[in-house]
């Protein structure tokens, strides 16, 4: 497994979502987005210098502001979410 925050990411793979590190409220805000460990996601684009992150989960789109989306640890290997 390869464990890595959503950031460090590339932009185009589907991978898994395998914990979110912030606190309890941050944790619950994200799962109400659809992002919660076990789901999968798509990163569509993010900016240079600590800019948003744009991951899309089903079909809804998320922008996810870079601290926060840093907190969110991934398995990138692409066929962790086939």
């Amino acid at each position: 497994m390869n464990r890595i925050s959503l950031i460090k990411l590339k932009k185009g793979l589907k991978v898994k979502i395998l914990e979110v590190t912030g606190g309890r409220l941050m944790a619950r805000r994200l799962s109400t987005l659809g992002l919660r460990p076990g789901a999968c996601l798509t990163k569509i684009s993010s900016f240079a210098l600590r800019g948003p992150v744009t991951v899309k989960v089903g079909s809804t789109i998320i922008a996810l502001g870079h601290s926060m989306a840093e907190k969110v640890l991934v398995d990138a290997r692409p066929e962790s979410c086939r």
